[in-house]
């Protein structure tokens, strides 16, 4: 696993020129929004459920995000195939939620429990780590506060989720207590340019402070 692990890493940060984009998201109206659903969920959602849906939304309206550099051409993913790295003993496996953008909170939390638990036991199929369009790591559930990730290939970019936590933040003028997540998105140049990582980080911004539209 080292070996893939090494080979697949090294191959993508020593061949594909990464930037790096960093954003800073209030989590208030997603903490009562999460809060709310699972009063009405057939399971418990997670923010990583959330994310992994306001990604997905996020996508579709910047399809230059949702790509992949094939060596003398670009190819635009049509499926929204997201790969979500999952932590195992001595590696990392990334097992993929295809056609996120079409599915519910409810189903992607299912799908992401069951493969993370076929991670951990080593039973994930080659086909269930394929295919992959975009990439998430969250470290935020260990406490990290940001942090940059390395893009997984075939992807174009990667997302690295730090945890929510509170501090003072300014709001109507005034000084209040908030909750804050960073993401960083981690771009290969060959295929993205800065503005269009930064448009593609505004939109998943206006989702997680608004996640009702996510509904409409």
């Amino acid at each position: 696993m080292r070996k893939v692990i090494a080979r697949r890493l090294g191959e993508s940060l020593f061949t594909a020129p990464h930037f790096y984009l960093t954003i800073e998201i209030n989590m208030d109206r997603a903490i009562a929004m999460r809060k709310q659903l699972n009063e009405v969920s057939p399971t418990k959602l997670s923010f990583n459920d959330l994310v992994i849906k306001a990604v997905a939304a996020s996508l579709t309206k910047h399809p230059a995000i949702n790509s992949s550099w094939l060596g003398d051409k670009i190819r635009y993913n049509k499926d929204i195939n997201i790969g979500v790295a999952v932590a195992v003993e001595d590696g990392l496996l990334v097992p993929v939620i295809r056609y996120a953008n079409m599915k519910t909170m409810s189903q992607i939390n299912t799908e992401v429990k069951t493969l993370a638990g076929k991670a951990k036991e080593r039973k994930l199929q080659p086909d269930e780590m394929q295919g992959n369009t975009f990439t998430i790591s969250n470290l935020g559930m260990f406490g990290i506060d940001e942090f940059t990730a390395i893009i997984n290939p075939p992807d174009a970019c990667i997302l690295a989720v730090g945890g929510i936590f509170e501090k003072p933040i300014v709001k109507n003028g005034e000084i209040v207590v908030g909750n804050t997540m960073k993401v960083t998105l981690s771009c290969d140049h060959r295929v993205v340019d800065g503005a269009t990582g930064a448009q593609f980080l505004q939109t998943f911004k206006d989702i997680m402070e608004e996640p009702i539209k996510l509904l409409v």
